[in-house]
């Protein structure tokens, strides 16, 4: 089963756990998905549903604590050093958490209890749908090393491969690997990679964190070529973002209960992304600086890159 519009113009939102080991992914062309699967399910995404189930386990988190940082509706991290109830053991707590989502909601989570954040995240995708792995401070090393190095955060398909040709496949590679070799590779972010492989990451659970990007996209049912037509159908799109930009402060935090006031926007990226029928994307991109929210954002001609 997968969320989204039927083929030919349909993308892939979700996909059950039955579909993707047939190569059904999420922001997939549903053709594709069809393809690869068939047989394959599609049903509307319920945006709504999505979001008040969230805000009832939203409210369940928050009886253990108010440090949570949340990743999308359906994650999100969470310090439980001092919790609001029960024992200070992050095990016990994510074990209560998951049963009480189950017996209020009817839906499982799998949870990852880690000495850090990037720990905890890799440790939560071990046993999805329903599980709970603990990775205790001393045993982080040898999980790390055990990892595949696309599981490593910051690490795509590109960095992957490039990681690769160097010979590093795993964690235990990375941790092998000098720091000084890393970044003359990737630069400082061959330094940040080094870290999280020797389990260096003290990064807080921030309730507030800055949002780093606003966007929005829309997939057409019918190709639309005429660039009259192109434009009609970006304005309302651009509104929308300009709408969510209008919601966060002044460094793109979440203004919460407070009304919408002026955000500037400070060296912030623009990005268009037009995708063809072939599903090829065309992404157009410009720089500016300081500029009010509502306005735009740069002037003059994109830079323009092709993927």
């Amino acid at each position: 089963m997968a969320v989204g519009r039927d083929p030919p113009k349909g993308v892939v939102k979700a996909a059950s756990y039955e579909a993707r080991p047939h190569g059904v992914r999420s922001a997939q062309p549903a053709v594709e998905a069809d393809r690869q699967c068939p047989g394959l399910i599609f049903v509307p995404p319920r945006m709504e549903v999505y979001q008040k189930e969230s805000r009832r386990i939203r409210e369940i988190l928050h009886r253990y604590t108010d440090i949570i940082e949340p990743l999308s509706l359906d994650e999100a991290y969470l310090d439980v050093t001092d919790p609001k109830k029960g024992p200070p053991s992050g095990t016990l707590i994510a074990r209560r958490i998951r049963e009480e989502i189950y017996e209020e909601t009817g839906l499982t989570a799998s949870a990852g209890v880690g000495p850090s954040k990037f720990v905890a995240k890799v440790a939560s995708d071990q046993d999805k749908p329903d599980g709970l792995t603990v990775i205790r401070p001393e045993d982080q090393l040898d999980f790390i090393a055990g990892l595949p190095i696309g599981d490593f955060h910051g690490i795509g398909p590109v960095t992957e491969e490039k990681m690769q040709e160097i010979g590093i496949e795993s964690g235990a590679d990375l941790q092998e690997t000098s720091e000084k070799t890393l970044r003359r590779r990737f630069g400082k972010r061959g330094g940040h990679f080094k870290r999280l492989a020797m389990g260096e990451d003290d990064r807080p659970v921030k309730p507030d964190r800055e949002r780093k990007s606003v966007g929005t996209e829309r997939t057409f049912s019918d190709d639309v070529s005429d660039p009259e037509k192109m434009l009609s159908r970006l304005e309302p799109i651009a509104e929308r973002v300009a709408g969510r930009l209008g919601s966060a402060g002044p460094e793109g935090t979440p203004i919460r209960g407070r009304p919408v006031r002026d955000c500037p926007v400070r060296e912030r990226t623009m990005t268009l992304k037009l995708k063809s029928h072939d599903q090829k994307a065309t992404t157009t991109r410009c720089q500016r600086g300081r500029a009010p929210c509502g306005r735009p954002l740069c002037a003059g001609p994109f830079g323009r890159r092709k993927r």
